[in-house]
Parts: C-alpha cells; structure tokens; sequence
C-alpha cells in the first residue's frame, strides 16, 4: 500500500472512539511504565483492546494491530540502542540518546496523527512499522 491511510467502510462512533483508544494507549502504558517497565509498557495497551475487541468490531481490531506493531518497533529500536549504548561501554550514547529523543518525537507525533485519523473513521497505516501481527 503505498498511501499512509485509506479509508474503511462506516465504523461507528463507537468503533472510532476504541480505535483512537488504541492508538493513544500505547503513549499512556510508555507513560505509566517509564520508571519500570520502559518500553514493554509502549504496547501493552493495544494487545490488551485487540484482545478485548479482535472479534467484535473490525475496525478496532485493525487499527490496534496496527498500533502494536508500530509499538513493537519503537520498542525494539529503543531497545538495540539501548544495547549499542551498553556494548560501547557508555560512549556510544552520544550517538544513542539523541536518535532516542528523535524516535520518542516521531512516535509521539505519528501516534497523535493516527489517533486522530482514527477518530475520523479512516484507518491509519504508520510509514515505518514492522508488520508482526498480522
């Protein structure tokens, strides 16, 4: 798909809402979990709605996978710099540290878009996300 959104059918008020809880979920489980769950909290959110809505209302199940997938790969970019900035005994967070604040600015700008896509009733595809649940 070369385009970031497309549009779905009609979803409902209440569909859109779940969907846009999906999306923003992410950014309040990285939130909450910071200090001691880092960023396993970053996706908790979405796989608990997919779990909760997967056979009821499709619009939610698609638009929470796709914010676990994008939540899992800010997770394991964080989590490869994080190693690099270990395996370099430290020196290497001059160049770790930043490229983390420039992903926790991308993530949160692409999250905030998406949820508001969301809550439009258009279903959001991130431009950089692995695709693992599918």
């Amino acid at each position: 798909m070369n385009e970031s959104t497309t549009t779905t059918g009609s979803a409902s008020a209440e569909e859109r809402q779940w969907a846009m809880f999906a999306h923003l979920s992410a950014l309040l489980g990285g939130l909450l979990t910071s200090g001691w769950g880092g960023s396993v909290g970053f996706f908790i959110g979405p796989l608990v709605i997919y779990l909760m809505k997967k056979d009821t209302m499709p619009f939610v199940a698609d638009q929470a996978k796709e914010a676990l997938n994008f939540a899992i790969t800010v997770s394991l970019a964080c989590f490869v710099l994080l190693l690099l900035t270990i395996m370099s005994l430290g020196i290497g967070a001059l160049l770790t540290i930043p490229l983390m604040m420039i992903i926790g600015i991308g993530a949160l700008v692409l999250v905030i878009m998406a949820a508001i896509k969301a809550n439009e009733g258009v279903a959001y595809r991130y431009p950089i996300a692995l695709r693992l649940v599918k």
